[in-house]
């Protein structure tokens, strides 16, 4: 069983930044899909950034393009959202989710709170 624990959330002013990890149990990072995600207060839970297993190339949202940066590092199974520019709207719960893809199985962190405020 997969297990992803998220660190780094907190509370940030506008304009800050914050650099979130998800450290997977096992060596499994490297061979699979990573993503970050984010789900606001009232609001259906939506992809912020992902990583391919192979290529390493990236997607990010509209919203995250310019100012968040997905990276893994397999040597610590673990994949980070380095978050700068941070916005009132980037407050959310951030989930990080694993995807093997040779059976499409997700698994889910339990998230970690960011919240954007002066």
């Amino acid at each position: 069983q997969v297990q992803l624990v998220e660190s780094g959330g907190g509370l940030a002013q506008p304009g800050g930044s914050l650099r979130l990890s998800c450290a997977a149990s096992g060596s499994i990072v490297s061979i699979s899909i990573m993503g970050w995600y984010r789900q606001a207060p009232g609001k259906q839970r939506e992809l912020v950034a992902a990583v391919s297993a192979i290529t390493g190339s990236t997607t990010y949202a509209d919203s995250a393009k310019g100012r968040f940066t997905i990276s893994r590092d397999n040597a610590k199974n673990t994949v980070y959202l380095q978050m700068n520019s941070l916005k009132p709207e980037d407050t959310a719960v951030y989930y990080c989710k694993l995807r093997t893809p040779w059976n499409d199985r997700d698994y889910w962190g339990k998230g970690t709170l960011v919240t954007v405020s002066s």
